[in-house]
């Protein structure tokens, strides 16, 4: 029986937000305002679209935008984390569900040599067009209304969780770690003997105390530990594997 450790990406293991940190590419590092006041509520994805597009017509490079990308700072603590799961794979699997990008995400763990510790990754895909800009589509779609339309990660959790139960297996210990809203939803999917490990002073540890002591349609069964780095979560993640 293994550990399975989740983590959402963007203000979680890197302490910035991939989305925005992508504009400092640009010759004046900012967005005009037609771009930049275009963001509907709900539709980042497609708002991250038009980002994309107006760095390709500015003639911005892939390999620009990727050195820029590989510039990013991780969150404290995190890079010794996740060298210590690449250390530890036969006992933890790790996966990170991020509505950031396949490009970004492969492109920082790369710079940083710990794509070892990543087993799979969930985000929105990526790729070069036939113009030479990066291109951003979205993950899938649901019917949660709790979620952003492009991506449950609840509905991401319980597909990865079910497709390995299928190929045998199954997870003593499940820890999710993740700061933003939503990240709230794939937290009803966890059990009693389950960490949700919210950042301090981010959105979803502010959810969570909503949440607590409250009868109501959403079930919060697994144990709430919050941290400020990397070092947290690995102080839980060795303590559960030597219990």
């Amino acid at each position: 029986m293994k550990i399975l450790m989740v983590f959402d990406f963007d203000h979680t293991v890197v302490d910035a937000n991939s989305d925005t940190w992508v504009v400092r590419c640009l010759p004046d590092k900012t967005l005009p305002g037609s771009v930049e006041n275009s963001y509907r509520k709900g539709y980042w994805t497609e708002y991250m679209g038009r980002v994309m597009n107006y760095i390709g017509e500015q003639k911005v490079s892939p390999d620009r935008v990727r050195s820029v990308m590989e510039t990013i700072p991780f969150t404290a603590g995190m890079t010794d984390l996740l060298t210590f799961i690449a250390e530890n794979k036969s006992v933890i699997d790790c996966i990170v569900i991020s509505d950031s990008n396949t490009l970004f995400i492969e492109w920082i763990l790369h710079a940083a040599g710990l794509q070892a510790a990543v087993d799979k990754v969930f985000t929105n895909p990526a790729k070069l067009n036939e113009l030479g800009h990066i291109e951003v589509q979205c993950y899938h779609s649901h019917d949660c209304n709790r979620c952003p339309v492009n991506l449950c990660k609840k509905k991401v959790l319980e597909l990865y969780l079910s497709e390995q139960s299928d190929a045998g297996v199954e997870y003593e210990q499940i820890f999710y770690a993740g700061d933003g809203g939503n990240d709230l939803c794939p937290t009803s999917r966890l059990r009693g003997r389950d960490v949700v490990m919210p950042r301090k002073g981010y959105t979803l540890e502010k959810l969570l105390a909503k949440l607590e002591g409250q009868e109501g349609n959403f079930p919060l069964r697994a144990k709430n530990i919050a941290w400020s780095s990397g070092t947290d979560i690995l102080r839980e993640l060795k303590a559960s594997m030597q219990s």
